[in-house]
This record gives C-alpha cells, sequence and structure tokens, in this order.
C-alpha cells in the first residue's frame, strides 16, 4: 500500500455491554480514508470502549471493518490518554521509545538502525533535548509528547488518538496541532476522542456525538451546534434515569 494513505473504518450496528450495563449500542459511523474524525461525548459514553473494540481489546456485537487501500493491512498507532507506569524505573526517553519500536532488550540500548527515527520524531515533538531524562522525572505534558512520539514510529497509516490534549501546555497543544496538519497532509486516517469542543470544530474534518448512542454525525464547523452538545451531555443522565426507573 501507499505508505501514508488511511483506511476506510466502518462501525455497523456495534453493541458492547459489560456485566448488565450496556456501553454501547447499536453504534453505525464511517470514518472516511485519510479524515480527521473526532469523537465527543460525556465520560463512561463508550468512546473508549469503541477504541478497545476496534483494536480487537472488547468483545462485541456488529461488525467493525476497517478498508486498507490495496487490501494490504498498514501500520497502527495508538495514543493513550495516560501512561501508567512505575514513575521509579530507571527508564529514559530513549528507553521508552526504544521499547516501542524494537525487540531488542531496553538494557542494550537503543538498535542504531532506530536511532535516527527516534530522534526526529523527538523531535517533532519538541522532547529531544530530554531525551536521556528519565520518564518519571518528566512532567504529565511531557510524558504525552513522549507518547505522541511513540505513535510517529513507524510511520502509522491508522492513529488512534485517546485524549491527547488532556495533559498538554500551551507549547503542546501547538505541537499536537502542527502533528495533526501533517497527517491530514499525508492522509493518514485519524480517530480522533477529544473533551475540547473548541479544538474539535476547528481541526476535525467530521465528528461523531457519542452517548451509548450516536446522538448525531457529520461535519464539524456545522455539526457541533449548542443545542447538539447540549443534548449529547444531558442525553446520557436521561437514559440513566429511565433505566433507573424500569429496574424501580
Amino acid at each position: 500500500m501507499m505508505q501514508g494513505y488511511g483506511p476506510g473504518i466502518a462501525f455497523e450496528s456495534v453493541s458492547l455491554t459489560l456485566g448488565h450495563t450496556d456501553i454501547l449500542r447499536h453504534v453505525s459511523l464511517n470514518v472516511a480514508p485519510g479524515s480527521v474524525h473526532a469523537l465527543v461525548g460525556p465520560n463512561g459514553g463508550g468512546k473508549s470502549s469503541l477504541f478497545k473494540a476496534l483494536l480487537g481489546q472488547m468483545p462485541h456485537r456488529g461488525e467493525i471493518s476497517i478498508a486498507w487501500p490495496g487490501d494490504q493491512p498498514g501500520t497502527t498507532g495508538y495514543v493513550p490518554q495516560a501512561l501508567a507506569f512505575d514513575v521509579g524505573l530507571p527508564m529514559t526517553v530513549m528507553d521508552f521509545m526504544g521499547a516501542m519500536c524494537q525487540r531488542r532488550p531496553v538494557f542494550l540500548g537503543l538498535s542504531p538502525n532506530w536511532r535516527g527515527p527516534v530522534e526526529r520524531a523527538l523531535e517533532q515533538v519538541g522532547m529531544l533535548e530530554k531525551a536521556h531524562r528519565r520518564m518519571g522525572a518528566l512532567s504529565g505534558g511531557e510524558r504525552q509528547r513522549v507518547l505522541l512520539a511513540q505513535a510517529l514510529i513507524p510511520a502509522s497509516d491508522l492513529i488512534l488518538l485517546d485524549e491527547p490534549m488532556s495533559a498538554l501546555d500551551e507549547a503542546g497543544v501547538d505541537t499536537f496541532e502542527t502533528l495533526l496538519a501533517h497527517w491530514r497532509e499525508n492522509r493518514v486516517t485519524v480517530l480522533w476522542i477529544e473533551h475540547d469542543l473548541d479544538a474539535v470544530t476547528r481541526l476535525a474534518d467530521q465528528v461523531t456525538g457519542l452517548s451509548r448512542q450516536v446522538l448525531f454525525d457529520g461535519p464539524a464547523a456545522q455539526t457541533l451546534t449548542p443545542q447538539r452538545v447540549l443534548a449529547l451531555f444531558s442525553n446520557r443522565h436521561r437514559i440513566e434515569e429511565a433505566e433507573d426507573k424500569a429496574v424501580a
């Protein structure tokens, strides 16, 4: 396949249940190839669960299909919302990047084959000068930048972002927006969970409002109206009230 040309994704009536709770209910949406597609909605609305279903980490009903150009699977990059690890570990930024991109044990250092790509990725996110700092000594925003850097190696055709802006400072936000523009220019498909609705309006091509079910879907700049946003963030509570009454 042509590197940097992302796949299309189709979610068809995807449902997901944990215990007796419906996390997702008949979710259907399409992510266009090479687009930046944002998912917005309340906490607990199923956005991260939809990611996990796409990654094959959670059982679900319905169909999820990825249409890779040329029918050859490409590379998927995933940036989680936060990095959970022991801050006391003597792992540097370089060690972390090496662990993400090579099979060679971390204690043997970064392979010479990966050093150039890793340094370029860290430079893209403004973290090259701190490449030899311990991960545990970094601020939350700096660790988030490192997570963005590891999504650049190897170059991905599909990138999943779970609230990447949540811990970033102003300079980090500028870096993220530059990366997003880079991915769009290279026709990488980006599926992006985000709470900053102003950023979604400015930066996303398409937006889906998700609160267990799809409440709206359309071009970001036209779709995120105050009325739809209000309905999105109040709808979940109405569903829960109705469920509580049914149980009672």
